[in-house]
């Protein structure tokens, strides 16, 4: 049985990374306002679960199919992601794809150890973050007034930026596709599994943002630089913005879950669901299509916030608009089909 309330959550996810991602190439700034509490909440964290939705699929493939079967074609898929993501690289530096195609290099190996073991290497992912970043220079490579990267396609400089100090480094961002693989072997239609879920994606972004208040100012008393290791910012990703972050994915998968029943009841679901199977090809169609209009547009740079925000939300509209009429004559979005066509 499908999840339809997987699809929804995708496509949640995938709003929240428009809006943050049209927010820095709009290069709109905080205001203090209601809204920049809003994007603020979604920075990091639209990204964080939508790698644990992809870690929620590879559980579940696992489930059902051959584990060989199940290891080869995510190896094909991590290949044909790994280049349509160096590809992305060229135009959005952003680019979320190439490390995709490294989680599931390493998440397809840890997929026979059991749950306990899974969430030991999360911790432990964290723990190593933490350690890097206190002996090695997290800054290095970056230009933090255009966020530039310099050296990314030399040897050293793509791997640092790979496991250390890109956008988002295996160290600790594997971790989030663990957590879906480990959330992937759980009774997911089961209500009272969902509501566990919003209960534990609720308090754990509470114990996050509480630990993070006390412990950065206790930290900055002794020493103001000491302060970024309780952050629940994404850059740099700290364990409490993985605990943050592990936290909203669990939110917004749970209440997806929860509400997808009553979504179908009353039509939506089939509105929103079409793009939720075809998220791939709207990341792409985002930077391409999205970001290339508000360049011809003169939007890049120098905007408000809400003019960032309406701008995405207007391109999620028609996102859902081209999904719903796609999925009449096609079972899956032109990335997606291309990749199983190749990759299996």
């Amino acid at each position: 049985m499908r999840l339809e309330g997987l699809d929804l959550a995708r496509f949640l996810a995938f709003v929240g990374m428009v809006i943050v991602n049209f927010k820095i190439v709009m290069g709109a700034g905080d205001d203090g306002g209601a809204l920049s509490v809003f994007t603020a909440a979604l920075e990091g964290r639209a990204a964080a679960t939508f790698v644990v939705l992809a870690g929620i699929g590879l559980g579940l493939s696992a489930l059902r199919g051959d584990q060989v079967r199940t290891v080869s074609v995510s190896l094909a898929r991590a290949a044909f992601l790994l280049l349509i993501g160096l590809l992305n690289t060229l135009v959005f530096p952003a680019d979320i794809l190439h490390y995709y195609a490294f989680y599931f290099l390493f998440g397809v190996f840890l997929l026979p150890l059991r749950t306990r073991s899974l969430v030991a290497v999360i911790i432990m992912l964290n723990v190593f973050f933490l350690a890097m970043i206190l002996v090695l220079d997290y800054d290095k490579g970056w230009n933090w007034d255009d966020l530039s990267y310099t050296g990314f396609w030399t040897p050293a400089g793509f791997v640092r930026n790979l496991f250390f100090n890109g956008w988002h480094p295996v160290f600790p961002w594997l971790g989030f596709l663990l957590f879906g693989i480990v959330l992937g072997r759980m009774s997911l239609s089961v209500r009272v599994t969902q509501y566990r879920l919003m209960m534990f994606g609720s308090v754990a972004i509470i114990v996050a943002e509480v630990s993070c208040h006390f412990l950065s100012a206790s930290l900055a008393s002794i020493d103001p630089e000491l302060a970024v290791l309780a952050t629940t910012e994404p850059v740099p990703p700290m364990p409490l913005y993985t605990l943050a972050g592990i936290g909203a994915a669990s939110l917004v998968i749970g209440f997806c879950l929860r509400i997808a029943g009553w979504f179908d009841r009353i039509g939506l679901l089939r509105l929103v669901a079409p793009a939720g199977r075809q998220t791939l090809t709207l990341y792409i169609a985002h930077i391409l299509l999205g970001m290339g209009t508000l360049e011809a547009l003169g939007m890049i740079g120098g905007q408000t916030l809400l003019t960032a925000v309406v701008s995405a939300a207007i391109f999620c509209l028609f996102a859902l608009v081209y999904a719903l009429l796609w999925s009449r004559w096609f079972k899956r979005g032109p990335i997606e089909a291309l990749m199983r066509r190749v990759a299996g």
